[in-house]
């Protein structure tokens, strides 16, 4: 697989989540992701507003966390946070699914969670919504049920993991998110993705997202 670093950077959700980042890590991240061009920054709600004004001159977009990490609230609570962090600049949201209502198998409920935060698109929607499935949590049967609400839901991706919870992405589950989901919706692949080499395979195994804390190290693996 041969891709530009433009290309490549424009695939990175350039990532900071972590319990304990801080303001000035935020801004370095910001403005790392404008010198290399990635497709947006993601950060917890907290920091969309520094965010956003970070790159508000630029093409790279906000990405909040939405029910971060866990996503076991209620999803009026999540429904909430999206559009407080949509009216804060955030054009991209990344949810958690409520994993529990999963393993219950109350599947509606599991579906409304996701419409609640849906509902933030009706009057913006360009918005991109990508749902967070937890792999590493799921069996294969449960990750394709994930994949098929998420779906009929109407979000726009359905994402590995957030990476905190110590889920990895790997290519067996991109090949079934994507197999499940088709080739109409976004598939995000996050969690332990480090190397230029693990990038292009979850590319290859049908991921269209990469969502990493070490995108620059991924690019300059890169031939300029």
């Amino acid at each position: 697989m041969r891709l530009s670093r433009r290309e490549l950077a424009k695939m990175i959700d350039s990532t900071l989540i972590k319990p304990a980042a801080s303001k000035d890590e935020v801004i370095k991240l910001c403005l790392e992701a404008k010198k290399y061009g990635f497709s947006c920054v993601v950060v917890n709600s907290t920091f969309v507003s520094l965010v956003q004004h970070m790159l508000k001159a630029t093409d790279v977009k906000v990405c909040s966390t939405v029910g971060f990490p866990i996503g076991a609230g209620l999803p009026e609570v999540k429904a909430f946070e999206a559009k407080k962090v949509v009216e804060l600049g955030a054009k991209e949201i990344d949810m958690v699914m409520n994993t529990s209502m999963l393993k219950s198998k109350d599947y509606e409920a599991v579906k409304k969670d996701i419409q609640a935060v849906l509902k933030v698109k009706k009057s913006n929607p360009n918005v991109i919504v990508k749902v967070i499935i937890e792999t590493g949590l799921l069996t294969d049967e449960e990750k394709i049920t994930a994949c098929r609400l998420a779906k009929e839901a109407g979000a726009d991706f359905v994402k590995t993991s957030t990476g905190l919870l110590g889920g990895v992405a790997t290519v067996k589950d991109v090949k079934l998110m994507r197999r499940t989901v088709g080739k109409d919706m976004g598939v995000k692949a996050a969690g332990g993705i480090r190397t230029l080499e693990e990038a292009l395979a979850m590319i290859k195994a049908g991921a269209n997202r990469i969502g990493t804390s070490t995108g620059i190290a991924i690019i300059e693996e890169l031939p300029t």
